[in-house]
């Protein structure tokens, strides 16, 4: 079985064909097809390709299954003594693919 390590939203995934994934949010509609160009590994079996930074000619293709917002994360400041309280909530956008296939 083959798999890659891609590059997208600033963040690094280990991904096979079949995997689905939640990545920074991506400008592409749903059950749209999207390719990764920023792969930085290729494995198949033993042999393992290392690009110095990306692999060349390289791409993972992916279909987009959904858009969404992930659980709230709360922020509470808190300063013992000092009647100083500050809360503060935030949701972070996801796409969620499912890789199809990796070119290498």
């Amino acid at each position: 079985m083959s798999y890659a390590v891609i590059k997208t939203g600033g963040k690094q995934y280990r991904v096979q064909q079949g995997d689905v994934l939640r990545v920074e949010l991506l400008n592409a509609d749903e059950g749209a097809s999207v390719k990764f160009d920023q792969v930085l590994l290729v494995g198949s079996g033993e042999t393992i390709t290392v690009g110095a930074p990306t692999v060349a000619g390289a791409t993972v293709s992916a279909t987009v299954r959904k858009h969404g917002r992930a659980d709230k994360v709360r922020i509470i400041k808190f300063r013992r003594r000092k009647h100083h309280k500050k809360q503060q909530g935030h949701r972070q956008h996801f796409t969620e693919v499912e890789i199809t296939g990796i070119n290498a």
